[in-house]
């Protein structure tokens, strides 16, 4: 079973938004086996399991035709174990970056959202969980204005960041140059996303999205439009 194209969403929005008069969860579940019963884990440990999240998630997949689904709790027990190790769509919620990334390791989940997503499994990430399939998390550490990076996934070789337009993109763009070109950055607007491809192309969903690299002695910025 080759790898899914993964979907990295700055927020909730893209769940109920339609392409070609399907909904995004429809179609990114088209590439699945068909002959398999389509099970569908929502992992909310980013935002501390708040059901409030999980129930907009069990909407949109309501309106995708989605029954079959579980949230996953941040205990990690037998039964959503057993659950998250034969979910063929497993969506990342949004939420605190660090919080979530350390649930995963603490409890053994990273590993099976790794197995998963290896056998064919779509994977989601809305928000902090965008930012968690990517190369690194910039996190703030408390009572001081610096940043850190955090190792994440690495399914995606970018560094991602979410709806932080209005502050044009300046903690990414300044992470970039720390990197001094070790890593390309990826921001995503609010109410866009990306769809990243096997390949690694990067295709935009909605919104352009914003790329930084470091280019010589500077970040240079631009837009990934639809058919770039």
């Amino acid at each position: 079973m080759s790898v899914q194209p993964l979907y990295l969403l700055a927020d909730s929005q893209l769940l109920f938004w339609k392409r070609q008069d399907r909904l995004l969860l429809e179609s990114a579940c088209d590439g699945l086996a068909p002959d398999t019963p389509l099970a569908a884990a929502y992992i909310g440990a980013s935002n501390g399991d708040r059901p409030e999240f999980y129930e907009i998630f069990a909407a949109a997949a309501d309106a995708s035709g989605i029954s079959d689904r579980r949230m996953i709790d941040s205990a990690f027990g037998p039964a959503d174990r057993a659950f998250l190790q034969r979910a063929q769509l497993i969506v990342l919620a949004g939420g605190d970056v660090r919080l979530g990334w350390n649930t995963f390791e603490n409890t053994g989940m990273k590993d099976v959202i790794v197995d998963r997503y290896a056998h064919g499994a779509v994977l989601v990430g809305v928000s902090a969980g965008a930012v968690q399939l990517g190369r690194y998390g910039i996190v703030g550490t408390s009572g001081s204005p610096v940043t850190e990076l955090l190792e994440l996934f690495k399914l995606i070789p970018l560094v991602i960041d979410t709806h932080d337009e209005r502050a044009g993109w300046t903690r990414l763009s300044r992470t970039i140059e720390l990197l001094n070109g070790a890593a390309t950055g990826l921001g995503i607007p609010s109410g866009g996303g990306v769809i990243v491809h096997a390949d690694t192309t990067v295709e935009p969903l909605r919104r352009p999205a914003h790329e930084f690299r470091f280019v010589g002695t500077r970040v240079t910025h631009s837009l990934v439009c639809a058919g770039s």
